[in-house]
């Protein structure tokens, strides 16, 4: 379908028409692209969330009128966890014979087309609500076969045996492209009868003002670090009684390569080298069963480190020349690249998931079973929870109103009575006994030690360390890392990868990057940290240059190289970037990532 700019205004009249961003003003050219400090500080953020629209000539002879409609449920993110929560409803209102209007909007152009993830996939949520997917043709045809895992020097691989039990075991798993099993299960919603609108980015408004829905209750799914869920933190006080949210980036290729080194549903793991003990990390690399040799490799790094020179991407790179996995690539082609920001907190880090009009689910909140590197079987299963207990209440005889935004606290209490709830509290101490003096390998000792023997029943909850934001120390006190030349062949640079990711943003659009003050870039993050943001940005979106007229430098935005990891949002040690949502349909187009 064709979508105007202007996507959807406000899912749940209840919860967003209360999301408002202080705003400033705006003082140079709308169209500017440029950033500086110093003497002159051209304030040129133009969104309108720092620009009033009454002072942006942009906004003149816009019609502002906008129309709405009413819907039992509006779910916000087409990721698993969404599309979970809304064919859950419908099978609950097809099985009851009851008549519930469901919504899905989705900011990708189309649906999975933002989804990334490693990914192996743990079947149970999904075959509770597909008991016969098998027969539906759902795309998980690579059962994993088998499974390795093992530690890296910058010259060896030294095997670390996988034990039944240990949460690495992938047993009864399968290797997916989840942006492929996302776009079925879109499938299967529509048959259902959910309403799917893909290209909604559900903002305020744009340059058009959008359809405006209002629900009795909203579900944000909008993966790690929404635009909304963040707001709503604030706005409910979801966030008082559970700690910062801590994160880290996951980098992704997928290849073809020579078939003579394709072992289809092999899984790898790995940790060490190239990062030091001390930050938190690893890799995976899948062999996927389709009709070309084809396998998902990645990278994983903490958002908790601490060196600003330190560069995700480069790491990544750089591990590809790794002797035990360089092999595996020669004679292969590169095929697509992506990347994303993962919640890495666990039970520690879960805030209230319900307020009146709405709750959270999936990877929003943070439901990641960290020690697995799995999400997406939790994500889900929140959606089926969310879904009965919602579908409870809008059925239920003591309904007194059919406007109210609905609070369905029996939600939360419902998931903290399942098998996501159990998982996550097993494991709930072994990220953050990562930060003992030994660091990445302390963490593995204690896996061994309690979690292996004790399964998490210890009577003691560790705690992480802080926000990630706070944790880079000044580049003075820091080594400059040394990143070998990308070769062509096996490591690539920056801007060719982003070419892969397929992303994109319409260019009259107001950049989604805004900064709430102009000068600290330069001021503040080159100053001190020799400005991180050029490097933990795994698409090139920020560089300094140097100023055409004077000495100095300024911050470049591109904004339109994004692909919605929100990264720059986390880490910024200024806490200074903003990232909001641009036009829907904008950002990657992933096929299967």
């Amino acid at each position: 379908m064709l979508v105007p700019l202007a996507k959807l205004s406000s899912p749940a009249h209840q919860c967003l028409h209360a999301l408002k961003i202080i705003k400033k003003d705006c003082l140079l050219h709308p169209g500017a692209a440029r950033w500086a400090s110093a003497s002159v500080v051209p304030r040129i953020t133009t969104h309108y969330t720092i620009c009033p629209r009454e002072k942006d000539s942009r906004w003149e002879g816009v019609n502002m009128e906008r129309f709405a409609e009413e819907a039992d449920v509006v779910i916000v993110g087409g990721g698993p966890a969404g599309l979970s929560a809304a064919i859950r409803l419908k099978q609950l209102a097809a099985k009851h014979e009851k008549e519930i209007r469901v919504c899905l909007v989705e900011k990708a152009a189309q649906i999975g087309a933002h989804t990334l993830s490693g990914a192996c996939l743990e079947p149970s949520a999904f075959e509770e609500l597909f008991p016969d997917w098998k027969e539906k043709g759902a795309p998980l045809t690579t059962p994993v076969t088998e499974d390795k895992f093992g530690i890296l020097t910058e010259k060896f691989r030294i095997p670390v045996p996988i034990l039944p039990g240990l949460p690495m075991n992938n047993h009864g798993n399968y290797i997916v492209r989840l942006g492929h099993l996302v776009s079925w299960m879109g499938q299967q919603a529509e048959e259902l009868g959910v309403e799917v609108y893909p290209g909604y980015a559900a903002a305020e408004d744009t340059f058009e003002r959008g359809l405006e829905l209002h629900a009795k209750v909203t579900i944000f799914s909008e993966g790690c670090h929404g635009h909304l869920a963040k707001q709503l933190y604030k706005k409910f006080n979801l966030r008082t009684d559970c700690e910062p949210q801590t994160y880290g980036i996951g980098l992704k290729e997928l290849w073809i390569i020579d078939k003579k080194n394709w072992k289809p549903g092999k899984v790898e793991h790995t940790v060490g080298w190239p990062l030091d003990r001390h930050t938190y990390g690893g890799s995976f690399l899948y062999h996927l069963n389709e009709s070309e040799p084809t396998v998902a490799l990645g990278f994983v790094v903490g958002l908790d480190y601490q060196n600003p020179y330190l560069s995700p991407f480069r790491e990544f790179q750089r591990w590809k020349h790794h002797p035990s996995i360089q092999p595996t690539l020669e004679g292969g082609k590169r095929i697509a690249y992506g990347a994303r920001a993962l919640n890495e907190g666990g039970l520690q880090s879960i805030p209230k998931l319900t307020f009146p009009g709405g709750v959270l689910i999936g990877c929003s909140p943070g439901f990641m079973n960290v020690p697995k590197i799995k999400g997406t079987h939790t994500a889900m299963k929140s959606g089926i929870l969310a879904a009965e207990s919602i579908f409870s209440k809008l059925t239920s005889e003591n309904l007194q109103s059919e406007t109210l935004g609905l609070h369905v606290p029996e939600y939360e209490d419902n998931l903290k009575k399942s098998w996501v709830w159990k998982e996550l509290y097993a494991v709930r101490n072994i990220r953050p006994s990562c930060h003992s003096p030994l660091g990445l390998y302390g963490g593995m000792i204690y896996t061994g030690l309690f979690y292996w023997i004790l399964r998490g029943m210890e009577p003691w909850t560790l705690k992480h360390k802080g926000a990630d934001c706070d944790q880079l120390k000044p580049a003075k006190d820091c080594k400059p890392i040394e990143y070998p030349k990308p070769d062509g062949q096996i490591s690539f640079d920056l801007l060719s990868s982003v070419a892969l990711s397929g992303t994109n943003h319409e260019e009259n659009q107001p950049p989604h990057l805004t900064l709430k003050d102009d000068s600290l870039p330069v001021d503040r993050n080159l100053m001190i940290y020799s400005g991180p943001e050029q490097r933990f940005c795994p698409a090139g979106v920020y560089e300094f240059v140097p100023l055409e007229e004077s000495v100095g430098f300024r911050l470049q935005i591109n904004a339109q190289n994004c692909v919605h990891c929100k990264t720059c949002d986390i880490k910024d040690p200024s806490q200074n970037i903003n990232w909001v949502v641009p036009e829907g349909g904008g950002g990657p187009a992933y096929n299967g990532m």
